[in-house]
């Protein structure tokens, strides 16, 4: 297929993996993906990567190694992926939030999340994570550079502040989650996206809204 896509964002071993397979096999084989405007999120994660820009490791949690924010909002591009031993034509490539440096010469890989409720979600994203692990130890073009931590650094919303005179503001709580380092959950995560997106079309997850409004909208369309 002259059009599908090869290169597998971090973020679709979460969300989209947890979604609907059928969707996700029409994104990687087609490019056919329903749109998504979520404006806020994307201001408000900026936001806060850019808060901690030269800042030192310790600035954002005090157990943290010594060390200092390396970048923000990095790029990075993996060599492909071996799925059962052998090379596929997929690579993972994805924007890293927050790479830290350590003066041990290791990295750091922080995800910031600004959630409306604090909760700890870090099991969740742990294949997310190692795969931007994965693609800075495993990197198609840049040095290797080896991991020695992963999180999630939250911030949520706790009460409002400020008046009309001086402004208003909202004031934060914040939570580090840290990610214990799992590279074989990462690799079978990676062999079943890969093998269902080489494979026939999936069945569509029950519960897919998109999935159901094409659906809908095509049977009233061949009704009228």
């Amino acid at each position: 297929m002259s059009n599908r896509r090869v290169n597998i964002s971090p973020s679709d071993l979460t969300f989209n993996w947890d979604g609907c397979h059928r969707c996700l096999w029409l994104n990687y084989n087609h490019q056919v993906k329903a749109p998504l405007f979520m404006p806020l999120v994307g201001e408000l994660a900026d936001m806060q990567e850019r808060y901690f820009i030269g800042r030192k490791s310790e600035d954002i949690h005090p157990d943290f190694p010594t060390g200092k924010v390396h970048s923000h909002g990095g790029w990075v591009q993996s060599l492909p992926i071996a799925v059962d031993g052998r090379e596929s034509t997929f690579s993972i490539r994805g924007k890293y939030d927050l790479l830290l440096e350590f003066d041990d010469g290791t990295f750091g890989v922080i995800d910031c999340k600004f959630q409306g409720k604090n909760n700890d979600k870090s099991e969740f994203y742990t294949p997310q994570l190692e795969a931007y692990a994965f693609a800075l130890e495993n990197p198609a073009k840049d040095p290797a550079r080896t991991v020695s931590m992963l999180g999630l650094l939250v911030w949520s919303p706790t009460r409002p502040g400020g008046n009309p005179t001086q402004g208003f503001h909202l004031e934060l709580s914040w939570n580090w989650y840290p990610i214990e380092r799992n590279p074989g959950q990462l690799e079978k995560r990676l062999t079943d996206f890969i093998t269902m997106v080489d494979g026939d079309i999936p069945e569509s997850k029950p519960s897919c809204e998109q999935c159901r409004y094409v659906l809908n909208r095509q049977e009233i369309l061949d009704a009228l």
